[in-house]
């Protein structure tokens, strides 16, 4: 085994066992104590973390760098630290303490949610990796929604698997990105059940999908909202989590996204992929601390048959 095998290996079993711990203690600690903790992992991770804190920078200045100076870009990507490092030590906190998620989080244009629902079809519940969204998933599902999101399978099975047992313990329905085919039934399945289906459509989509503009910068970005709203007639609805000053969230939930049809199916797809990227790019400029920058969204580059804004696959 080399070197970076050795890194890996040892990097997994100490964060398999510190999410262990963490359960453990945030059943006795109180929970304001956890805010000050993750600022404390944030600023030490951003200092020791140089590929990550290199990636979010990178990824700040295709969004921002003829916008903001290097002092501001440094101060979105320290916030979005630690906002992250927040959002994942109280979503632990507040698995072990599920009766409190009612009160850490209100719903804004809860009525555009009950309308779909009622169409009886389904909703397509769109976000992004923005704000504690898996609070959201929680908060859904407290409430009495038949609750479904697709996720892609962590490399650590073990963590995985602690991780599935709590969204299933709380009703929330893991679809997992692969194998495809599978996930599609199931997708579809769940929309034609009346439930709720979240996709997070902010990452890099590799050679899959359609490149459209984010941040004016082409971005290979999934199709399967789209997709599953032309198939099935089920409505598209954005929602973010925002975090509030007193570390409460409120979750903004925006009016469906009717389709807008053109010509052939490809263009359809293309424009409304578009429309949606477009929504979460709007809340990332108004939240930019919100986002994860760490992901490398803009790593696959089209070629001249996805620029002509044909679907890849």
């Amino acid at each position: 085994m080399g070197f970076k095998k050795y890194k890996k290996f040892f990097e997994r079993r100490l964060g398999r066992y510190g999410l262990l711990f963490s359960f453990l203690i945030f059943r006795i600690l109180p929970g304001k104590s956890i805010y000050g903790f993750a600022d404390f992992v944030a600023k030490l991770g951003f200092v020791i973390a140089g590929k990550k804190r290199k990636h979010a920078l990178e990824s700040l200045n295709i969004a921002f760098g003829k916008e903001k100076d290097s002092k501001e870009l440094k101060q979105i990507a320290l916030a979005s630290f630690e906002y992250m490092a927040r959002g994942i030590l109280e979503l632990l906190y507040l698995i072990e303490h599920p009766h409190l998620i009612s009160r850490k989080v209100s719903i804004e244009g809860k009525g555009n949610l009950d309308k779909a629902i009622a169409e009886g079809k389904g909703v397509i519940c769109v976000t992004a990796h923005f704000g504690n969204f898996p609070l959201m998933l929680f908060k859904f599902a407290c409430d009495g929604y038949k609750t479904n999101c697709i996720m892609r399978i962590m490399r650590d099975q073990q963590v995985e698997d602690i991780f599935n047992k709590k969204r299933t313990d709380a009703g929330i329905g893991t679809i997992y990105s692969q194998p495809r085919p599978e996930c599609i039934n199931k997708s579809l399945k769940a929309l034609r059940n009346n439930e709720l289906l979240f996709i997070q459509l902010d990452q890099n989509f590799g050679t899959g999908g359609v490149f459209v503009d984010f941040f004016g910068t082409k971005a290979a970005t999934a199709t399967g909202p789209v997709i599953f709203a032309m198939r099935t007639g089920a409505p598209i609805l954005p929602m973010f989590m925002v975090r509030n000053r007193d570390n409460t969230h409120k979750m903004i939930i925006e009016p469906v996204l009717h389709l807008e049809e053109k010509a052939t199916r490809e263009e359809t797809i293309v424009v409304n992929v578009s429309r949606i990227t477009k929504i979460i790019e709007a809340y990332i400029r108004k939240y930019p601390e919100e986002w994860g920058w760490i992901h490398r969204r803009w790593k696959s580059r089209p070629t001249k048959e996805t620029m002509a804004g044909r679907p890849v696959s």
